[in-house]
């Protein structure tokens, strides 16, 4: 397994972090709050993802430490074959300000606790 830690050493060392690769992804992604805080699903745009979290942009602001429920759509292009739909539960680890086509949207970091993949058939049964 590839071993990638980014970790701040003095001056102007980095080191990276991460422990599994990262894919430059631009997928349509499904938020929704946990259950009990019933939340109106938003829509967004993964900028990457890896087996254990992503980075995704949202118009609405999101606080660090939420749990959330997400949907994924991996599109036929990629996959080859249906659409494959991800569904994932994960916590907001950091949340940033940024500009975007000139308006101001939220990019968040998310962990992904635990994902489930289903095919494009099942998810329309």
């Amino acid at each position: 397994m590839r071993q990638a830690i980014l970790a701040w050493q003095g001056d102007e060392e980095m080191t990276e972090r991460r422990t599994t690769r990262r894919y430059d992804l631009s997928l349509p992604i499904i938020i929704r709050g946990p259950a009990h805080r019933a939340l109106d699903p938003q829509q967004g745009k993964t900028r990457d993802i890896s087996t254990r979290g992503l980075y995704f942009v949202v118009d609405q602001k999101m606080e660090s430490g939420s749990q959330l429920d997400m949907t994924l759509t991996l599109p036929s292009e990629v996959t080859r074959g249906s659409d494959v739909f991800v569904r994932a539960l994960g916590r907001v680890i950091r949340v940033e300000r940024r500009m975007e086509d000139g308006s101001a949207r939220m990019g968040v970091a998310a962990v992904i606790e635990r994902y489930d993949i289903i095919r494009g058939e099942a998810a329309r049964a």
